[in-house]
């Protein structure tokens, strides 16, 4: 399932959608807020471009309301029915699970977004 050759491999690891070798992103900590979004322009194994075009990445601001949209569901399943908390928790607990994964969000839907438009080519894999 999260072999290489498929999207999933390359959505949760972050790699190039092409090769499946290189990460795309500059640093791979997401963490690092400074640097959370910047990316290689090619990747440096097959020269897949990243960015198809210019603001090709503005789409991927439609996957991260749906991706954070689960986090903040798993939060408040979590938060109501594991540990029974009350509403006030409930709604503290889902603001501090977006503010705390916002980066993870960020990354995973510009991941998403651009494996709507690439797929995996094996020809490409260690060139």
């Amino acid at each position: 399932m999260f072999k290489k050759g498929s999207k999933l491999y390359s959505i949760f690891t972050g790699c190039c959608p092409k090769c499946h070798e290189e990460s795309m992103f500059i640093n791979k900590n997401p963490y690092i807020l400074s640097q959370a979004l910047d990316m290689h322009d090619t990747c440096s194994n097959c020269g897949t471009k990243y960015k198809i075009e210019p603001s090709f990445f503005y789409g991927s601001m439609y996957v991260s309301y749906a991706v954070g949209i689960a986090f903040a569901v798993a939060a408040f399943v979590i938060s109501f029915f594991v540990f029974n908390a009350g509403i006030d928790t409930v709604f503290i607990s889902i603001v501090g699970t977006l503010i705390i994964c916002m980066p993870i969000i960020l990354r995973l839907s510009r991941n998403i977004w651009i494996n709507f438009f690439m797929s995996y080519d094996k020809s490409l894999a260690k060139k």
